[in-house]
């Protein structure tokens, strides 16, 4: 009777007859022999069938972790069992347990990572059906562990990674689960995977690699959305750099499908951002390929943005948009370009044309939009045309301006998700994580050049100037500046910040220039003096910050003549240390150096000055200037002059180097400089005079010098 309900029972409650008479005999076990001969029997009805949840907890009730862990460490097998057998049997065990995700996180099956990695690459015969069984339990328990919230990190710490990568490029049964379950851990830790394994990943990128170059079937396409994950942070290896473009460039030059065409535009992107154009070969055939690129990207973008009822392909838009910024700056490169002149034009033209579909894009974001990250991607792109070309395609640009005002202002006040927005792009457009240099975190800083050059045009100035945005770029300076002030590890800091506090700066001084009156009634950039006089001092004694120091010291000697009234630049303490670091700058920019075989030395230029003079005379010259015109409005800043002790001594350096040396464009900015304060104090007047001050002046045929130091 029960013999006859105990079946009927089993099959109401789901269960295997089978399976349970093994367990019973699992459980019932008196000796090592008697549990591996039940256990054999467990795992083939195992694999004899799909088990459902509450079966596989059962079995991890009745065997455990002892046993497995003894099989897999087991070195002697029962006689006449091959010796992988036991480890196999364990490892089907395993595979059965980590199909529970809380098994597979379980630490007893953690800590198997290393047992269960050197099981990929150990050796044995191909064709042995029971060791290909235990290769695919040991990806699936592989597998399972990498789906866990920390699995990825415990695997890459137990060398799975190297292990993956030994066993895809022995290609061996089971090396396409490697490079599958490879592609997953880089997708979830790309960072951590080529930290641990970066000479084995680099050997599979170069099998990758000259795979797709000679593929001449459908696995190319395969290739183009695998191959990207594989591509290091650092540096790509030349070889592969050349196979992929290579690759790339029969794949493009043909006729193709978008579901085909558009993995390599994306794998194109990727090998952009990193490498920028050093992957593409110069000559004839590199710049073909390039404006190829270039073209099919600009089609695309605009196909994708003026079409209506389509839905847009973000991730492939994003990716032209990196083939695009490619071709800017290889239009705007003047020296080793790869385009030759006539392909400059016509790449110009229709870049100018897809531009035109992306402002014409961001003319239809509305307010809920804007927090999306393909707007921000088209907001880069946008930027970058515009740091370079400003005259074409004004009258758009200019009424998109509002837009870009309140955008940037948008990201700017919700800085954390401007940061997150930026690494959303690096995901859409080209790879898991971000490549190659960081992408700018806010909007403004994109936004910046471009805004340089419209500043200086009044129909676009006016626009920004009634959209609020010089208030916007003076907090934002404040806040960027901010994060080179002490206190700050400014080494860590990206280039960027310090070349888009430049870049404001160059901003504010159009703004001097062109719209005084802003600058006086403007309460923002009162703040932005006071911060310029506190910051000056100790950046002029900072090495390899003179350019800044550049920016800012003229920066504020300009914005002093038009706020003199201010009780600030009344000879406080501030503005003293100011107008102190200021003279520095302009002082120390050019000293008397000596000339084989003469006896008089030549004006030269200063070692720190030297190598950057291109990029700092203008300011320079734009600083004595404004020097010069602040001495007559702060009657306290001739005699700080003189107890600098800076009359003097170019009074003195001028009369020791030879006057040929010395540039009519010098000699008008000295002289300048010393007719005011000679002018505005007697003191100045007396102490040039003893600095030979007259017979200088007759020498470099400084008339007006000369003359003033005439009168008493």
């Amino acid at each position: 009777m029960a013999s006859d309900c105990e079946p009927a029972l089993n099959q109401a409650e789901g269960r295997n007859p089978t399976l349970e008479r093994y367990l019973g005999a699992l459980r019932e076990a008196k000796n090592d022999s008697e549990q591996f001969a039940a256990l054999l029997l467990v795992t083939k009805a195992v694999k004899a069938g799909d088990i459902d949840a509450k079966t596989r907890r059962r079995i991890f009730d009745a065997v455990g972790f002892t046993f497995p862990n003894r099989l897999l460490t087991s070195k002697e097998a029962p006689d006449g069992c091959p010796d992988h057998v036991l480890r196999a049997l364990g490892v089907a065990l395993l595979a059965c347990f980590c199909s529970d995700p809380e098994l597979a996180a379980h630490p007893q099956v953690l800590n198997k990572i290393p047992i269960l990695s050197t099981f990929l690459t150990a050796r044995g015969d191909p064709d042995d059906a029971a060791r290909r069984s235990m290769i695919d339990d040991t990806y699936q328990c592989l597998t399972a562990v990498a789906g866990t919230p920390r699995g990825p990190r415990h695997l890459i710490a137990g060398g799975t990674v190297s292990a993956l990568c030994q066993a895809y490029l022995g290609h061996g049964y089971g090396f396409d689960q490697a490079l599958a379950l490879l592609v997953g851990l880089l997708a979830a830790a790309e960072t951590q995977c080529w930290k641990e394994a970066e000479p084995d990943l680099l050997a599979v990128l170069r099998g990758l690699s000259e795979d797709f170059q000679k593929a001449e079937d459908a696995s190319k396409f395969e290739l183009c959305q695998l191959l990207p994950l594989f591509l290091p942070p650092t540096t790509v290896p030349s070889e592969c750099l050349r196979d992929l473009q290579a690759g790339l460039a029969r794949i493009l030059g043909s006729k193709l499908s978008s579901w085909q065409r558009n993995p390599a535009l994306k794998l194109a992107a990727r090998l952009a951002h990193a490498c920028g154009s050093d992957w593409i070969p110069a000559g004839n055939s590199g710049s073909k390929f390039l404006a190829l690129l270039v073209n099919l990207a600009c089609v695309e973008v605009r196909l994708a943005l003026e079409e209506t009822g389509t839905e847009v392909k973000e991730d492939v838009v994003t990716a032209c948009y990196a083939l695009m910024e490619l071709g800017i700056q290889e239009c705007t490169r003047c020296e080793q370009s790869l385009l030759k002149e006539p392909q400059k034009v016509q790449l110009v033209s229709v870049m100018k044309e897809a531009i035109g579909s992306v402002i014409h894009y961001l003319q239809q974001v509305g307010q809920e939009k804007q927090k999306e990250p393909f707007v921000f991607a088209s907001v880069r792109i946008l930027g970058a045309w515009l740091a370079e070309e400003t005259s074409s395609l004004r009258k758009e640009v200019c009424q998109l301006l509002p837009f870009l005002v309140r955008y940037a202002k948008t990201l700017y006040e919700e800085a954390e998700e401007a940061n997150d927005l930026s690494q959303q792009v690096a995901t859409l457009a080209i790879s898991p994580t971000t490549p190659g240099p960081t992408w700018p975190g806010d909007a403004l800083r994109l936004l910046l050049p471009g805004w340089c050059h419209l500043t200086v045009e009044d129909g676009p100035r006016e626009i920004l100037i009634k959209e609020g945005a010089p208030s916007l770029l003076c907090k934002y300076f404040l806040q960027q500046w901010e994060l080179t002030s002490p206190g700050h590890d400014t080494s860590v800091l990206p280039d960027s910040v310090e070349i888009g506090l430049q870049t404001c700066c160059h901003i504010f001084l159009n703004l001097v220039v062109t719209a005084p009156g802003l600058i006086k009634r403007d309460a923002c950039f009162t703040s932005l003096m006071n911060t310029l006089m506190a910051s000056l001092p100790a950046l002029v004694q900072q090495q390899g910050r003179l350019l800044l120091a550049a920016n800012v010291a003229t920066l504020g000697l300009l914005m002093a003549r038009l706020l003199s009234t201010s009780p600030a630049l009344q000879g406080t303490p501030a503005s003293r240390g100011f107008f102190a670091a200021a003279i520095l700058f302009l002082s120390q920019s050019h000293v008397a150096r000596a000339t084989p075989g003469s006896d008089q030395a030549v004006l030269a230029l200063s070692p720190d000055y030297e190598g950057i003079w291109a990029d700092l005379q203008e300011l320079w010259f734009l600083g004595m200037q404004a020097f010069t015109g602040c001495v007559p409005l702060l009657p306290w800043l001739a005699p700080a002059a003189l107890r600098s002790r800076w009359p003097q001594e170019l009074l003195q350096l001028l009369g020791s180097v030879s006057p040929n040396s010395v540039k009519p464009e010098m000699v008008a900015a000295y002289q300048g400089v010393l007719v005011e304060l000679a002018r505005a104090n007697r003191l100045c007047r007396e102490a040039m005079r003893l600095q030979a001050g007259e017979e200088t002046a007759s020498h470099y045929r400084m008339a007006a010098l000369e003359q003033c130091l005439a009168e008493p």
